[in-house]
């Protein structure tokens, strides 16, 4: 193998990994979501956790989902595992949807130590951009397998439309 056939492997392979990281980074910076303990949260005390990496890193979470449209409806789905569906609290505003919660931690109840607490829990806000102007008092909600998915109308129904952007 000759030293360029190398070279060129060793700069795919960094094409690969800085795209793979910059896709990433820009399709996780909406749901990074910042959680804030409080005295409901019930966090065991800091004497009862090895975890090395627990800190300011363990305030911090994916809060996935994903925005659906149709003619008809906006769809939002929220992947947020562990609660239950009196732990949110939704609200429209202007553009966007707004979920705010409490995630609580669940403990074991038995004698013991936590070695990894890599989940995050507190309270929350995530603001979701809506697509299109919707009829927040017809929304609808559902909480299931740690998944909370909201449907609301469009105020004035029709096609999903392309909107272009003038180059000046």
């Amino acid at each position: 193998m000759k030293i360029d056939e190398i070279r060129q492997g060793f700069g795919a392979l960094r094409d690969t990994v800085a795209g793979g990281w910059e896709r990433l980074r820009r399709k996780a910076s909406d749901a990074l979501t910042r959680y804030r303990p409080g005295g409901g949260t019930a966090l065991p005390a800091a004497a009862e956790i090895d975890d090395p990496t627990l800190g300011s890193g363990a305030l911090w979470a994916m809060l996935g989902g994903d925005v659906f449209e149709d003619d008809q409806r906006v769809i939002v789905r929220l992947e947020a595992p562990g609660m239950a569906k009196d732990d949110f609290a939704l609200e429209v505003v202007g553009s966007s949807l707004v979920v705010r919660g409490e995630k609580r931690f669940q403990s074991e109840g038995t004698e013991g130590r936590w070695r990894v607490v890599q989940c995050a829990y507190g309270s929350f806000q995530r603001v979701v951009p809506l697509p299109a102007e919707v009829q927040s008092e017809r929304a609808r909600a559902t909480y299931r397998d740690g998944v909370l998915r909201v449907e609301l109308p469009k105020r004035e129904p029709g096609s999903p439309s392309a909107r272009s952007i003038p180059v000046g």
